[in-house]
């Protein structure tokens, strides 16, 4: 959903909106956000002359500097989503010349989110980063009321090709790896269910679980994914009530799609495995098999030094592996593999590791993990040999929009129903 023709994906964002309400939830946020408590107020931001704003801090540029400000959904250092996107931003405070990077920190999404985008555009800040989904209409809204100033979304669809624009990478790749590790470690353990805590029922959240269950069963035929759906980006309890529920169904390895590390906390407790998500920080306990994670500062700093010298274009960018914004953690440089992976067959880890080294070297895409054949749970062919799923595909549920093998399937060895599209 979050590049490509992307009108098509508004009516089951429209539906999803009415679902949620209709149950008292919130819309989703960026992948990882953390919706703050109603009333949560943000922390003050990096440098000095901050003013008061509503229940704001917003922070003042620096003279003579290209001035970024990021928006957060969380706190800064909520060990996740939002900790990963700021560490990104220190990474261009560091890197890029003659910047000065300030942030707001637990913004709710809606009218509050537009308040603080206006508010750091009045005070002249010359790039400004939205870190959730739920950020976007604000930021459209405000990007055309400052036309000198460049807005990048996280994760959304909308663009006008101008001043506003998003930006996303193919997390499904790094999934797909860790699906392979995971089916491997099922398998060598002797128990051949595994489990997916998955957020909202968007395309997105299809798409990594298809990749996982597409690397499970690369390593692992006879495996199965079961699903819990748990409608929320960031909330501990939640978060491992659903890893437990998955672990005492009888799951051996738990990977996550939210923000917290609970699957690998349970499986601390229950002596078996979790994959947490987001940031590499999060991969702690002896039981984190590994943990997919964005890199952001490499891509943060290309995006600061292409705005700065005119070069970027915004529009729809979406990064794959070779741009260095995605890692999986025990494989990087500088990391050794867990506890959990060690053990594993050798050809296994070898496997991962070549597979890993095609991606970043930009020989094996997002479009190759969905290549075919590739068969639904139902046992029909849904990607014939020789075919490969193009953007449209991943971002879409229904054929009525344009694509072709549209993500509304779960993959062959997910023993779940689909969730409804619309």
């Amino acid at each position: 959903m979050r590049t490509g023709s992307f009108v098509r994906w508004s009516s089951v964002l429209i539906v999803l909106a009415l679902l949620l309400s209709a149950c008292g939830g919130n819309a989703p946020a960026a992948s990882g956000g953390n919706a703050p408590a109603a009333g949560a107020t943000a922390a003050p931001a990096a440098g000095g002359g901050a003013t008061t704003e509503g229940k704001f801090q917003i922070p003042a540029v620096e003279d003579g500097k290209f001035n970024i400000a990021m928006v957060l959904i969380g706190p800064h250092d909520d060990g996740g989503w939002s900790q990963a996107h700021y560490e990104g931003l220190q990474f261009v405070e560091k890197n890029v010349a003659n910047v000065h990077t300030a942030y707001v920190e637990n913004v709710p999404e809606g009218a509050d989110s537009e308040q603080v985008f206006r508010s750091l555009s009045r005070k002249g800040f010359n790039l400004i980063l939205g870190t959730s989904f739920g950020f976007m209409d604000p930021m459209a809204t405000v990007a055309e009321e400052f036309p000198k100033i460049t807005y990048v979304h996280i994760s959304g669809f909308k663009t006008n090709n101008k001043n506003f624009g998003n930006l996303f990478g193919a997390m499904e790749s790094m999934k797909y790896l860790a699906g392979m590790l995971a089916g491997a470690r099922a398998k060598k353990d002797g128990n051949p269910k595994l489990g997916y805590m998955a957020t909202f029922p968007i395309p997105e959240e299809l798409r990594l679980g298809n990749a996982f269950a597409l690397g499970m069963r690369k390593t692992c035929p006879e495996c199965t994914l079961d699903v819990r759906w748990i409608n929320t980006w960031h909330d501990p309890v939640k978060e491992k009530e659903g890893a437990a529920s998955l672990f005492d169904a009888g799951a051996q390895v738990v990977f996550t799609g939210a923000d917290t590390p609970a699957s690998a906390d349970v499986a601390q407790e229950k002596g078996k495995w979790g994959i947490t998500y987001d940031w590499a920080g999060g991969c702690k306990v002896e039981r984190c098999l590994t943990a997919p994670y964005w890199n952001w500062g490499p891509i943060y700093a290309k995006v600061a030094k292409g705005v700065q010298d005119g070069s970027y274009k915004v529009g729809y960018d979406y990064f794959d592996a070779d741009s260095g914004g995605l890692g999986l953690y025990g494989f990087m440089e500088g990391q050794q593999p867990t506890k959990g992976v060690a053990d594993l067959p050798p050809e296994v880890i070898q496997q991962v590791k070549d597979t890993l080294a095609k991606m970043q070297k930009g020989e094996f895409t997002r479009f190759d993990v969905f290549s075919g054949p590739i068969k639904d749970n139902t046992g029909k062919e849904v990607v014939p040999a020789g075919a490969k799923l193009e953007q449209g595909d991943l971002d879409q549920f229904d054929k009525k929009s344009g694509c072709k093998f549209c993500m509304y399937w779960w993959a062959e060895g997910v023993s779940a129903e689909l969730p409804k599209a619309s």
